[in-house]
């Protein structure tokens, strides 16, 4: 349980961070770049056997790290630019909703039960998505209101599938800290090479700031990952249960800690959106 806790933790200060990078001017995808270095630094000192690059390469998993690079860094870009256009709420809640795609996953690949209850909360977790996200504009945009938390909603389920399917199928017990450094090792490569093509059109300014933020943010963010992975393998724990007790901690503290530090205001929609996102969180846990 304590790693769940921590995971919960270190999930909520992500969200902090980056919604502190839009305060402080710093330079996201610069911080993000560097986040993926720092992490894959962390996995490789936590990992308790000498790192055997040949072995790595040889694993099954290996080219689902390759996919995973990828979309941890398109994802976490496009959760850094949710919680800064749509507020800490709307990015937690359209993340960490996405755990109804592990779940529907579950029912098919692993025969997992479908009640009626389960079915619920996942028409709930669609309907919660729209109204946490949804602003009382006039001049109300499908691409600035909506698209991004929906995008974020569909990639961070698919990362979530991915790390559990891969986890619980090639990744042994103590492979745990190299498959993730795995994982940041790649997300890097393709960060390194956008930076590559902006700086050669003149659209990439270094600065100091920007690599201590992203430091900083690849130390908590490695161990996001690396705790909920040791949560997952609690036998007395379903996966399910996981996801959703860590999922809906992350959407209630997120939600409090952005209207205490950050001043956000939510609508009456919105606060109906977060309130429906908890409840299909718990039907689905408790189908």
């Amino acid at each position: 349980m304590i790693y769940l806790i921590l995971s919960i933790l270190a999930s909520t200060a992500i969200f902090i961070l980056f919604k502190l990078f839009d305060r402080y001017k710093i330079n996201t995808l610069l911080a993000i770049v560097v986040n993926y270095i720092t992490a894959c630094i962390s996995g490789v000192l936590s990992y308790d056997s000498p790192v055997n690059i040949s072995q790595i390469i040889s694993s099954k998993w290996f080219i689902g790290a390759i996919l995973l690079g990828f979309l941890f860094i398109s994802i976490f870009n496009l959760m850094a630019l949710t919680a800064q256009r749509n507020g800490l709420s709307v990015a937690s809640v359209a993340s960490k909703m996405s755990v109804i795609i592990p779940v529907i996953f579950g029912i098919y690949v692993y025969n997992e039960t479908l009640g009626i209850q389960k079915l619920i909360g996942i028409v709930l977790a669609l309907v919660a998505v729209y109204l946490t996200a949804i602003k009382t504009k006039a001049s109300f945009s499908f691409r600035k209101g909506l698209l991004f938390p929906f995008l974020l909603f569909f990639g961070s389920g698919v990362i979530d599938t991915s790390i559990k399917y891969l986890e619980s199928t090639y990744v042994s017990p103590n492979g745990i800290p190299i498959f993730s450094a795995t994982i940041f090792l790649c997300a890097t490569g393709i960060g390194i090479v956008i930076l590559f093509l902006k700086a050669i059109k003149g659209n990439f300014i270094f600065n100091i700031k920007s690599v201590l933020g992203g430091a900083i943010l690849g130390v908590v963010n490695y161990y996001s990952i690396f705790f909920l992975l040791k949560a997952l393998q609690f036998e007395s724990l379903e996966s399910s249960t996981v996801f959703t007790i860590n999922n809906v901690a992350v959407v209630m503290v997120s939600t409090l800690l952005g209207l205490a530090l950050f001043k956000e205001h939510l609508s009456k929609k919105n606060w109906l959106g977060i309130f429906m996102a908890i409840i299909s969180i718990l039907l689905v846990t408790l189908a």
